[in-house]
């Protein structure tokens, strides 16, 4: 967690306040875990969705 506290501290993030840190941080959080739920759901039904590259 040392680490981690210690990151932040250097980031850009060090300056602000601690309220407006943790909502930086858990809108980065849900990004994150909105990208790993839709790769997760192109591994398991990859082979019934139809891509279609082009104009």
């Amino acid at each position: 967690m040392d680490v981690i506290n210690e990151i932040i501290s250097q980031s850009a993030l060090g300056s602000l306040s601690k309220g407006f840190k943790s909502l930086v941080l858990s809108v980065f959080t849900s990004i994150v875990l909105t990208l790993f739920v839709m790769l997760i759901a192109i591994i398991v039904n990859g082979s019934q969705m139809h891509f279609s590259f082009g104009y």
